[in-house]
């Protein structure tokens, strides 16, 4: 009887993009000191981040890549070489090519032998290929939409393949974020395509993953209810998977933190709408079964998952330039601080109303339960707050409009209410968003082997 492949160790060392940067290196060091097959993957592509890559790119061609690539990877690309650890990451955002040949030349840096990258395609639908397709879809939705972005979520199998052809370092784009863990774990256990049931545990490991040092206490921590130790030196975590698709989840020794049933749980039910139909390109995930346990200090064992076949389509979003958001800032301190503020987002209520609805939030007061209509803020009585932040903000169709408003919050400077200071404003694009479906045959994808 064949045996069994060795248990494949994956760590996390980035959620998103703007992620610490100095996450991989205790990361790397425990896959090493553990031995056996690794892989450290790096999750960095949100729908606005991609969105927003698409128009650096628009700015520079050789733009449009992760921001952070070589803060997070320059510190560990020649230890994961040395030592055989594949890298797997959505480092590419807009431009894939771009961030393979930056890597390459991050490795011509330190004096390393050129590493086999492969760049994953197909995620981006944007151009005039798929436009007849993407109108099907959405229909006059699109209709007078300045495109800045379409992209599919791809699925594990080109990064498999990629890996199973000799690439040491895997980069693509809108890649969904459990298929970084799914298309590892997939050419290392020789998995059948269609064996769901462990491409399910693989997805639900890689669910585990995705978010960082979410899972390792990061986004769990609530002092007093729920307490993290050594917060300020998370260690992000590492899945051990075995060939039947369950996985143990961990971090690196002596790194802050921790990895327990509540954190896991919290995690696994994390942006899950249906429990029974976890939706992803690979698969369509079940955890209704699935068992969470504790087998050791920051070690948690998930079994149980289960898989369905994966749909016949594939999502994409379409993000379009919408506008311009322009918000202001301005502090008020000292007594009837709170009146003073309230009167100033009166005031610029007046001065602007011919341009748009005004938003204004009283930071502390009434702001994250704040709504754009300014109900809330009309419901709370007014207090007496000492100390009182006023932020405003309103969209507009044209730049110069929206500028007007960073205009009026300076000059509530001199035109009072009194005593306003710390001025701030900022104006920027918008994007709007439009999702539909596209078949998986309009949508190929693959990788190409940059040496």
């Amino acid at each position: 009887m064949a045996a069994s492949p060795p248990v494949l160790r994956i760590g996390c060392a980035a959620g998103f993009s703007g992620d610490r940067t100095d996450a991989a290196g205790p990361v790397v060091e425990a896959l090493v000191a553990a031995g056996g097959p690794a892989v450290l993957i790096f999750e960095t592509l949100a729908e606005r981040t991609l969105a927003l890559a698409q128009l650096a790119r628009r700015q520079d061609p050789s733009a449009g890549y992760e921001p952070l690539l070589d803060a997070m990877l320059a510190p560990v690309l020649a230890k994961c070489l040395t030592h055989g650890v594949k890298i797997v990451s959505n480092f590419g955002a807009a431009n894939p090519r771009g961030a393979a040949l930056r890597i390459r030349e991050l490795a011509r840096q330190q004096g390393l032998r050129a590493p086999r990258i492969a760049v994953i395609h197909g995620d981006d639908v944007s151009g005039a290929a798929h436009r007849a397709a993407l109108q099907r879809a959405l229909g006059p939705a699109l209709e007078g939409r300045d495109v800045v972005s379409a992209n599919a979520y791809l699925g594990a199998e080109p990064i498999a393949d990629a890996l199973a052809a000799g690439a040491q370092i895997v980069v693509g784009g809108r890649i969904a974020d459990p298929s970084l863990t799914v298309g590892p774990a997939l050419a290392h256990f020789g998995w059948a395509r269609d064996d769901w049931h462990r491409l399910g545990r693989a997805t639900m490991a890689g669910h585990l993953l995705e978010c960082g040092a979410q899972v390792s206490g990061g986004y769990y921590a609530d002092p007093g209810l729920k307490d993290v130790p050594g917060l300020a030196n998370l260690g992000y975590p590492i899945a051990e998977i075995d060939e039947q698709g369950h996985c143990t989840i961990t971090k690196p020794a002596g790194s802050g933190g921790r990895v327990d049933e509540h954190t896991v749980k919290e995690q696994l039910l994390y942006e899950v709408h249906d429990p029974a139909a976890y939706l992803t390109p690979d698969v369509v995930a079940d955890i209704t079964a699935a068992q969470v346990e504790e087998i050791g200090a920051d070690r948690v064992r998930l079994t149980g998952v289960r898989g369905h076949a994966r749909t016949d389509a594939l999502k994409i979003n379409v993000c379009n330039a919408s506008g311009w958001l322009a918000e202001g800032e301005i502090s008020y301190a000292g007594a009837r601080a709170e009146a003073r503020a309230r009167l100033a987002a009166d005031v610029l209520r007046e001065r602007l109303r011919d341009v748009g609805p005004l938003r204004a939030d009283l930071i502390g007061v009434a702001s994250v339960f704040g709504d754009d209509a300014g109900r809330w803020l009309a419901a709370t009585p007014a207090g007496d707050a000492r100390d009182m932040r006023l932020r405003v903000a309103l969209r507009h169709a044209e730049r110069a409009s929206a500028e007007r408003l960073t205009r009026e919050v300076t000059a509530l400077y001199c035109c009072g209410p009194a005593g306003g200071g710390g001025v701030r404003t900022a104006i920027r694009p918008t994007l709007g968003t439009l999702s539909c479906l596209l078949p998986r045959d309009e949508v190929p994808a693959g990788f190409e082997m940059i040496e």
